[in-house]
């Protein structure tokens, strides 16, 4: 017999004794049945082994866990091992040695072991979990225990305090009967304080909860997942993250300085992650459910939010945020972090002066909304601006300013409202620029039309990995929009729009910096044609990199527009200073600190 304790999402937790070999899933002839849409019919096998007890995934979707890592078959398992099946976490109690020399939960012993080993076997049996110092997760088959990382004492505290977290949370919703009353009424500062006075209560009445616990630290833990964001919103406040990725309920990982780390805190359940997610889509009008289970909002400070949960999420529900600068960064913070060298800097201020028409282009993540930010400031004060945005998050500083927002469907299929229909009514609004946040689908095609019929100055970014990708994307997106026309006029409608194309790029080491700045000089034996006025030119050996001027004098500025810019030519035949070899952080959050 093996005794197990099973702790649900729900918050619920049971005891249970099972005998070898046992299988795990919902199917009826299970020996430990587990309901959910993540555990299979039949999920997995427990079972002795002559070294101890065995665990073994019979190749479900979800998968087995075993200590935060999935597993086909592990073992042997000891106390304290935590192993996850869809919405239950297993952990296996310490049983008292059998029959004088076997240790159910350790390995097998031999007869010739002493009366002293068995006795310091059976005491390691019965630590009680998640009690015992941080240890090393135990070595899986065909694997070394070198390589496992161990625990960190943060998250044994995070472990420790989640059946607590998850009872109080369960009772402070029934307190304030959360899941009824209409809190739209209410403001933040309000129900935030009515939901800490009652669980005050609910602390100082409660005799379960560790003596040696930060009863404050856990109140302040309950109250921010019940009615905030829960263990998002220090997250959040803190300026030197710029990402926050929950990849379930109890894994959340962050960006911090470009590289991305695991971090301690975790929510207290499935239901938790969803609550939060439904607090950030609701104000704003938008839905997340099963016919409905992916959703692109932002939240009050601006951050952009996506939002996927089951049964496209096979882990359970998942939430990325990506922070942005509280204030309006300019193009010196750039040059601070090395992100461009001051010559460019001067003509991507020129280019947006003179009304040129320009793409940012990049990878995810590369900064492309960041840089838009930026080269949207330098528009004149004096010109009226319309800003499109799927989930608005530019931040402009002008007076003159219409911000767009597309909308998705109702409830009933109706209402929605694309990028497209927001360009083509933006052409109504006698607007000096028009700048969208990015172009994905059949807007692209009105956008190009819009730059080239008296909006010129306009700003948009696209995904693509290169200047000359980013031509074939627009090609694609255009023809993909149902547009029946042949190539050469597309390529023709292209060459005659964008005027200049600045590539955008992320480095493996977490720099971001404009990589390539492009000018689409027109059409040529049906091919349009480009060529490259800077670029940046990486170190060799370790060694920071440079931008470099490509000789070249760009054609859409005459020299005397060049002289009434400021701008030397000799700035298109040097190189310029070298990137800054400590700037391995994003954009964002190097003109946090500065």
């Amino acid at each position: 017999m093996l005794e197990l304790e099973l702790r649900f999402e729900g918050g619920a937790t049971r005891i249970q004794a099972v005998p070898l070999p046992c299988d795990i899933g919902r199917g009826e002839h299970s020996g430990l049945r587990l309901s959910g849409w993540r555990v299979a019919r039949r999920h997995a096998r427990l079972e002795q082994c002559e070294d101890g007890p065995y665990i073994e995934d019979f190749g479900s979707l979800a998968g087995t866990w075993v200590n935060g890592r999935r597993v086909t078959r592990h073992g042997p398992l000891s106390a304290g091992d935590e192993i996850v099946i869809g919405p239950c976490l297993i952990l296996l109690r310490p049983t008292p040695v059998l029959s004088g020399a076997a240790v159910a939960l350790g390995p097998a012993s031999s007869t010739a072991q002493s009366h002293d080993d068995i006795e310091s076997k059976r005491e390691q049996c019965l630590v009680p979990t998640f009690v015992s110092s941080p240890r090393s997760v135990p070595q899986q088959e065909h694997g070394s225990a070198e390589n496992t990382p161990s625990i960190e004492p943060a998250h044994l505290t995070s472990l420790l305090l989640l059946p607590h977290r998850r009872r109080l949370h369960a009772a402070l919703l029934d307190a304030l009967d959360l899941r009824r009353r209409d809190i739209a009424s209410m403001s933040d500062t309000a129900l935030r304080a009515q939901a800490t006075a009652v669980l005050s209560d609910i602390i100082e009445l409660d005799r379960d909860i560790p003596e040696n616990v930060d009863r404050r630290g856990l109140l302040r833990d309950v109250v921010n997942e019940a009615v905030g964001l829960g263990p998002l919103e220090p997250l959040l406040e803190d300026a030197q993250i710029s990402e926050i990725m929950v990849n379930r309920h109890d894994e959340i990982y962050i960006e911090s300085a470009g590289l991305l780390r695991r971090h301690n805190a975790a929510f207290s359940s499935e239901q938790a992650v969803l609550g939060v997610i439904e607090r950030i889509v609701s104000p704003l009008g938008r839905r997340i459910d099963e016919s409905s289970p992916m959703v692109d909002a932002r939240l009050r400070d601006g951050s952009r939010v996506n939002a996927i949960i089951p049964p496209i999420a096979l882990r359970g529900a998942s939430l990325t945020i990506r922070k942005f600068s509280q204030r309006r960064l300019q193009m010196a913070d750039l040059l601070e972090v090395g992100a461009l060298s001051a010559p460019m800097s001067d003509f991507l201020r020129a280019c947006v002066v003179g009304r040129k028409n320009m793409i940012v282009s990049g990878g995810t993540g590369s900064g492309k909304t960041t840089l838009l930010n930026i080269l949207s400031n330098c528009i004149p004060a004096g010109e009226r601006v319309v800003t499109i945005e799927d989930a608005a998050e530019l931040r402009l500083s002008h007076h003159n300013l219409v911000t767009l927002e597309a909308r998705p469907p109702n409830l009933e299929g109706r209402g929605r409202i694309d990028i497209r229909d927001l360009v083509r009514n933006a052409l109504r609004m006698r607007p000096d620029r028009i700048v969208i946040g990015e172009c994905r689908g059949a807007e692209t095609f009105d956008m190009l039309g819009a730059m080239n019929t008296g909006h010129e100055g306009s700003l948009t970014t696209l995904h693509a990995n290169s200047p000359r990708d980013a031509l074939s994307r627009l090609e694609t997106l255009i023809l993909m929009a149902g547009m029946d026309l042949p190539l050469a006029a597309v390529r023709e409608h292209i060459a005659a729009s964008i005027q200049i194309l600045v590539q955008q790029a992320r480095l493996s080491d977490g720099r971001r910096l404009i990589t390539s700045i492009v000018e689409v000089t027109g059409m040529e034996s049906g091919r349009i044609q480009t060529q490259e006025l800077f670029r940046f030119q990486p170190g060799q050996a370790g060694q920071p990199g440079t931008f470099i001027g490509c000789g070249i004098v760009p054609e859409c500025f005459s020299q005397a527009s060049l002289d009434h810019a400021g701008l030397n030519s000799e700035l298109f035949f040097a190189n310029h200073a070298p990137c800054h070899a400590a700037a391995a952080f994003s954009m964002a959050s190097a003109a946090e600190g500065a």
